[in-house]
């Protein structure tokens, strides 16, 4: 009998370990990146289930505006850079889309949060600031769009891993139901949020209801986004859509959108986002070009983002802390080599990371460097030849991305190279959106994409490899060393951090139980064998 491959041992023991294991039994029954470097796994694709990547219409409920005049809806919370912290953010008033429009005042309605730590008593108040956003389009027949008013408001002076009730609105028009969410642990060593969600590309199709019923199941206290949010770029004005819009819309003079899917994806989350805290960054799908080379306006405006307590003046990279982690959320789609504003900001807040306070460091962006499959293989070389060694030198422990519908796992790996002390990176691209999975990988016969051919960011870097055993190719011909899983299928990942060096990462497939994972995997930190080399500002 052909024995399991690691990554699939001790799927069953993962929940019940994470709870019961005592410290120094952490990682029975599961294997730990200790045991690695692992063989390449690739899971055969499963035909017989491929999900419903299909789109919700608007005639669906959980879509559907269920306030009235200027009643508070998608309603969501975000986190600040610290656990003190949290921004709450919903929309009043209705969008508006159509030839003749007119945009709304911000300035007439307030945007006030009254919460407390009591359901019943919620004595504090904070009020914040208001937007709109237009997305407009220089051509005939083509349908301008104006928001509702977007709100934001930041709440101070928080307790740590404490729940609070709140309500948001105008007390004078009309204020929402009553919500609740809990803040991060404190900052810490030995303080960490239970349960951390990572999802990329979710979009919004019954892939995507699956996506999110399984994450509720799971109780995160954090959701990350890592990127496609919503995919209203597959739109055209007139709210025609399709799966691939440059097969289908070969002809038109812009990328268009059909921004009203925003306002369906804020209210079917609304549930989720309400009460569990939400960070995102920005990917491809967002980038929604409009009138005068305005660019990533929905994304900008709609979310609340801890760039200026973070150190940023930027929508598209930021940091915060949850307990002992330090997350790290970078930009791919704005510049990042050495003399950029985002490669500056990102040298100075690693140099302010204390492992001593936060032994966790991780990070996000939409593209990953580290994918093996045929879809946007390598298309980021220039971001990985800019950024990797900066965030190998300050030991960041694993990275997330999105951007391929479909998971993989690397070993740690730094420069292509198998490396004890690189990050462990995975792809969570699989949330469920309608442009389908990918399927095929570029080290199979016939797989290798053109390098000419390849929609480069940032200009051409990916040059054939230099060393090792794909030396003077542009693809490995076969599953490449640094490649630990890749399964094609719709999910989500959880992060568990247990102690300042055992986190416990599941992947949870759509098409299991709700209390199987996928691939499960303790990722180790070694900070004696693998110290800091670069040199942290006090």
């Amino acid at each position: 009998m052909a024995a399991m491959p690691p990554a699939l041992l001790g799927v069953s023991l993962a929940l019940l370990c994470s709870v019961l294991c005592p410290g120094p039994l952490l990682a029975g029954g599961i294997p730990t990146t200790l045991d690695g470097p692992f063989p390449p796994v690739t899971v055969p694709l499963d035909k017989s289930f491929r999900g419903n990547a299909v789109d919700l219409p608007d005639t669906d409920r959980r879509v559907q505006r269920t306030v009235t005049g200027f009643g508070p809806e998608q309603v969501s919370v975000s986190l600040s850079s610290n656990y003190d912290s949290v921004w709450i953010s919903w929309i009043t008033g209705e969008f508006q889309i159509g030839d003749n429009i007119t945009p709304l005042d911000p300035n007439s309605v307030e945007s006030v949060v009254y919460y407390g730590v009591l359901r019943s008593g919620r004595s504090h108040q904070a009020t914040g600031y208001s937007l709109i956003y237009n997305q407009l389009y220089p051509f005939e027949g083509l349908k301008n769009y104006t928001s509702g008013i977007i709100h934001h408001v930041r709440l101070k002076g928080l307790k740590p891993n404490t729940l609070y009730y709140y309500q948001c609105g105008d007390p004078s028009i009309a204020m929402s139901e009553v919500y609740y969410f809990r803040t991060m642990p404190v900052t810490g060593p030995r303080s960490y949020p239970s349960r951390v969600a990572v999802v990329g590309d979710l979009g919004l199709t019954y892939n995507t209801t699956s996506t999110v019923d399984h994450m509720l199941s799971n109780h995160p206290d954090l959701v990350l986004l890592v990127g496609d949010v919503t995919y209203a770029n597959l739109y055209l004005t007139n709210g025609t859509g399709a799966d691939c819009y440059s097969c289908s819309f070969p002809q038109t003079p812009i990328l268009e959108t059909y921004q009203p899917r925003w306002d369906y994806w804020g209210r079917f989350m609304q549930p989720l986002v309400s009460k569990v805290p939400i960070m995102v960054i920005e990917g491809n799908h967002e980038i929604e070009e409009q009138a005068e080379n305005q660019t990533f306006a929905a994304y900008s405006s709609r979310f609340a983002f801890p760039s200026k307590e973070s150190g940023s003046s930027s929508t598209f990279y930021y940091s915060f802390n949850a307990g002992g982690i330090h997350f790290l959320m970078l930009g791919a789609y704005i510049s990042y080599n050495k003399s950029s504003d985002q490669y500056r900001w990102l040298e100075k807040d690693l140099s302010k990371v204390d492992r001593e306070v936060t032994p966790w460091l991780v990070a996000t962006w939409h593209p990953p460097w580290y994918s093996t499959y045929t879809a946007h293989y390598r298309e980021v070389e220039c971001m990985r030849v800019a950024m990797e060694d900066l965030l190998y030198s300050y030991g960041v422990d694993v990275v997330f991305n999105g951007h391929v519908h479909a998971y993989e796992r690397s070993n740690r790996v730094y420069n292509y190279t198998l490396d004890p002390c690189g990050p462990v990176h995975i792809t969570v691209g699989d949330g469920g959106n309608r442009e389908k999975m990918a399927i095929t990988h570029a080290d199979e016969p016939g797989n290798c994409p053109e390098p000419s051919a390849t929609p480069y960011m940032g200009g051409f870097c990916a040059f054939n490899f230099t060393s090792g055993p794909a030396t003077g190719k542009f693809c490995w011909d076969r599953q490449p060393e640094y490649s630990a899983y890749r399964e094609s299928s719709f999910g989500h990942g959880i992060f568990e951090v247990k102690n300042e060096t055992h986190a416990l990462w599941t992947w949870h497939r759509n098409q299991d139980l709700y209390n199987k994972a996928g691939d499960v995997i303790y990722i180790v930190r070694q900070p004696d064998k693998c110290p800091i080399k670069a040199k942290r500002k006090v």
